[in-house]
């Protein structure tokens, strides 16, 4: 069984700054960095690090050969990743000491995905796989309807928001991730929510999932927060991983709890999302 991910690559430029600066204001960064983002890429990284067999489709411009040996490195399936004339994305990410962060992304070759590849890469799905959409690419919607059409399950995490995308994404999905802000800004331009598993984080507080059974809550890890930059993916990518592979939705909460709480306590994005078997050492030794 093989997981699925149409999704943004990006080179992330992570700046630590003494605080987030205000509009207007020019600061200096303490540090510079470079590695491997997006949702896309960070999400398959979590996946495949989770231990679940992932492809990832997406694009890269003729500067993006790190970014393509990078997520082999990290375990995914980069044969559908395609080569465009556009630039290869890029964001520019500041951190602060308590590890919250400011993000401004170029979308670049995110953007140039492409129908025929899009169809090539899904005709290889096998009914009961499973795919990942966000809304930093083209072609979700086209996505998410043929993958339907195949039998896969649609685990859609709908960010960055917007009202139009989620709302016509919806009745295709099956398993909504958002958090707290984007839930309610959901819930400002629709009262239906038709997707089987909604899952909604709330940071330090943990969060909750609604299915037909009701309300289920699951707890967040207290962890010393370094960069929260692309921990909701790394929860989301474990949390698929999980319940791809046939876990309870409340292992697989818990689990992806826990990847998203090591994320958080190391510089980084994709490079940073930890491996299955320290997610396990880390849930171990939780009381």
């Amino acid at each position: 069984m093989t997981l699925f991910c149409l999704g943004s690559i990006n080179l992330d430029h992570t700046y630590e700054v003494p605080h987030l600066p205000a509009p207007g204001e020019t600061i200096l960064a303490e540090s510079h960095s470079t590695g491997l983002g997006g949702k896309g890429a960070n999400q398959s990284v979590a996946a495949a690090q989770a231990g679940a067999p992932v492809v990832h489709i997406g694009a890269l411009g003729p500067d993006g050969d790190w970014a393509l040996a990078r997520l082999k490195a990290l375990g995914v399936d980069t044969t559908h990743v395609a080569r465009v004339t556009t630039p290869t994305a890029h964001a520019l990410i500041t951190v602060d000491p308590k590890g919250e962060n400011a993000i401004t992304v170029f979308p670049g070759a995110n953007m140039q995905q492409s129908l025929p590849r899009l169809k090539a890469a899904l005709l290889t799905a096998q009914r009961g796989d499973m795919l990942l959409l966000q809304n930093e690419t083209n072609l979700a919607l086209e996505a998410a309807t043929l993958a339907r059409s195949l039998g896969l399950k649609v685990l859609y995490a709908a960010a960055p928001f917007n009202p139009k995308t989620t709302a016509a994404l919806l009745p295709l999905t099956d398993i909504l991730v958002l958090n707290a802000v984007e839930m309610a800004q959901l819930q400002a331009v629709t009262e239906t929510l038709s997707p089987e598993t909604i899952v909604v984080t709330e940071g330090a507080k943990g969060g909750y999932a609604l299915t037909a059974k009701g309300k289920q809550r699951f707890p967040a890890f207290p962890v010393r927060a370094r960069d929260t930059t692309g921990a909701g993916d790394t929860f989301t990518g474990y949390l698929a991983a999980a319940l791809h592979e046939g876990q309870p939705l409340a292992n697989a909460l818990r689990r992806a709890a826990a990847a998203s709480a090591l994320k958080v306590t190391r510089k980084g994005t994709a490079d940073a999302i930890p491996a299955r078997a320290e997610v396990d050492a880390f849930l171990k030794a939780q009381p």
